[in-house]
């Protein structure tokens, strides 16, 4: 298994770190995280005009068709910032799930406008019970001579604010998987969209009301086939997902040895004291097991491996890697970590959101034990 990047990669890695410090540095980031949505007008344009918006969209429909580990390579970077915008949403799992979903037609519709960052689209499962799996979801639409009706809400619902369209997931059988996929204008009567107030890193909530979806907006060609392509949509997504988290990690590991070797007390840098140094060599234990299960994962699925375990253990691994990380650099920073304008309070609180998005480590770890047959 080699996990050396290529030269294309490297030069990729080079242009998003500098794309990221010239254009999100520290206090960009932290007067964004006071915004209502996370799209950033001209930071989503500068990542579309790089092709960036469509990294894992094939080139017929209009973008770059890498493989995950050059998106994975991207993301790092990308979550360093954290730099905000639905590029996850709508790049990643958005794309993903209509390149698993919908029909060709669908996909020459959709596909081109995600990578040319004219939509942006949001993919809307959980409902207030927050499973991730086929089982919570209990919004079912009612029929119409047109199309469907949907009424209820979905939450925990990622740049909600930010979409043009909401791809959601409702129950249209008793099956446990017949579940369908509905494609919905996030600007249509009826539908509304608010951020969720708490620790949250634009999480929303989006209800229904009364909110008519026409027939041709159902993705594929036959109802209760959504949740497979949303499973298969997911399992190529999580890595890189655990990637953003991998910069993460990387970012507060960084800040936390510079301000070990900055910050004097009694006359010596607290890098010097044994407690401070615990605290970097316990972030440097969970970026690495970050880092190396999500590389793995990425690996196995770019090489056609079986890889349903790895992916689980990575999005388990690097959740849980990410809070800690956080944790541990507040411990290093003390006061001074709390300061808003510092910049590790943005980790801190999305840490905190990526921990459950997509599901929680007990979740994955379950799913892991699935997959490994115990």
């Amino acid at each position: 298994m080699d996990l050396s990047l290529t030269e294309s990669q490297e030069m990729l890695r080079s242009a998003a770190r500098s794309f990221v410090t010239r254009e999100a540095p520290s206090h960009v980031i932290v007067a964004l995280q006071r915004a209502s949505s996370s799209l950033v007008p001209d930071l989503w344009r500068k990542a579309a005009e790089l092709g960036w918006l469509g990294v894992l969209i094939p080139a017929e429909y209009g973008g770059s068709e890498q493989s995950l580990t050059d998106a994975a390579v991207l993301y790092e970077e990308l979550g360093r910032g954290p730099v905000p915008g639905p590029f996850f949403s709508s790049g990643v799992l958005g794309a993903l799930t209509v390149m698993e979903a919908g029909t060709a037609e669908q996909r020459r519709a959709i596909l081109p406008r995600v990578a040319r960052g004219e939509s942006v689209l949001s993919v809307a499962i959980t409902e207030p019970n927050t499973s991730w799996g086929p089982q919570g979801i209990s919004l079912t639409p009612q029929r119409t001579g047109a199309g469907y009706r949907l009424d209820g809400a979905k939450v925990f619902v990622s740049d909600a604010t930010a979409a043009t369209d909401l791809i959601v997931a409702v129950r249209t059988g008793d099956g446990p998987n017949d579940v369908s996929l509905l494609r919905v204008d996030a600007g249509a009567p009826g539908v509304h969209t608010r951020p969720l107030p708490g620790f949250l890193s634009w999480q929303g909530e989006v209800t229904f009301e009364s909110v008519d979806v026409p027939a041709a907006q159902l993705l594929g060609s036959r109802e209760n086939e959504g949740w497979g392509a949303v499973h298969q949509a997911f399992m190529r997504a999580l890595p890189v997902l655990c990637s953003s988290m991998v910069g993460g990690c990387q970012q507060v590991f960084d800040m936390s040895v510079a301000h070990s070797r900055e910050r004097v007390q009694f006359g010596v840098p607290i890098g010097k004291f044994q407690r401070v140094q615990d605290h970097i060599i316990r972030l440097v234990n969970h970026l690495d097991a970050a880092r190396w299960t999500t590389a793995e994962a990425l690996w196995k699925l770019d090489t056609g491996r079986p890889a349903a375990a790895a992916v689980h253990m990575a999005k388990a691994v690097a959740s849980e890697a990410y809070l800690e990380a956080c944790n541990a650099a507040h411990e290093v920073h003390a006061g001074q970590g709390s300061l808003i304008e510092y910049g590790l309070v943005a980790h801190t609180q999305m840490s905190r959101t990526l921990y459950s998005y997509l599901g929680d480590p007990r979740w994955h770890k379950r799913r892991m034990a699935d997959a490994l047959e115990w």
